[in-house]
């Protein structure tokens, strides 16, 4: 007779920052489906009910106000945080007035988190990045996003273009323009999921360090 295993899913407390974001709103239900502990922060006081539908206990904090961001992580003793943070239009045709508010999300923000995340000693951070390439200024700021977090043996996950209801692009598919511009590998041990949210909510062991490219597809 031939033997299954099954991994077992391991339960824990899990910080999603960014929560009320086109992935966090689908990552929100899928982690309280799978038991878990789950707290989501947001800025806006108008996304609390929203949050709180989608099971989680709602946090409303700015990411760029350290005390305040360290003392809500603190309180909730979580063992993963997960960094969903950007601050990116609706409307794609407003990304370019944009970019220099996502660039100092991803560096400034990045970094806060990571701050309040050793401050509540979570033992697990994990913080989404990109799997294509940025020119210039925004290039760096993605460089150094995936290098701080990184350094502390945290996660990145390098996620495809994304479309369809809910995000900036078309409802068809991504341009092969953003599908050529592939980014380097890192040296680090890299492995793929199927999709955003369903990788981080059922993902048995949660991986400890590196980079993992998520592909895109429908949101």
């Amino acid at each position: 007779m031939g033997c299954v295993s099954r991994a077992r899913a391991v339960v824990m407390r899990v910080f999603v920052a960014g929560a009320s974001g086109v992935i966090g709103v689908r990552l929100l239900p899928l982690l309280v489906e799978a038991g878990h502990e789950v707290a989501g922060m947001t800025r806006s006081p108008e996304k609390v009910e929203l949050l709180r539908r989608l099971g989680a206990l709602p946090v409303v904090c700015d990411v760029f106000d350290r005390p305040a961001l360290r003392e809500a992580v603190i309180e909730f003793a979580p063992e993963a945080v997960v960094s969903e943070l950007t601050d990116l239009p609706d409307d794609r045709e407003r990304l370019h007035a944009f970019e220099a508010a996502n660039d100092r999300m991803r560096r400034e923000g990045t970094r806060n988190l990571l701050d309040a995340a050793a401050a509540a000693k979570a033992p697990r951070f994990l913080a989404q990045s990109i799997a294509w390439q940025l020119p210039g200024e925004r290039g760096a700021a993605v460089d150094e996003l995936e290098r701080t977090v990184l350094e502390v043996g945290g996660v990145v996950l390098r996620y495809g273009q994304l479309y369809g209801a809910g995000t900036s692009t078309s409802p068809s598919f991504p341009s092969p323009r953003v599908c050529r511009s592939r980014r380097p590998p890192l040296e680090r041990p890299t492995c793929s999921r199927r999709s955003p949210a369903y990788s981080r909510s059922r993902t048995p062991e949660p991986p400890r360090g590196g980079a993992l490219p998520v592909g895109g597809g429908p949101a």
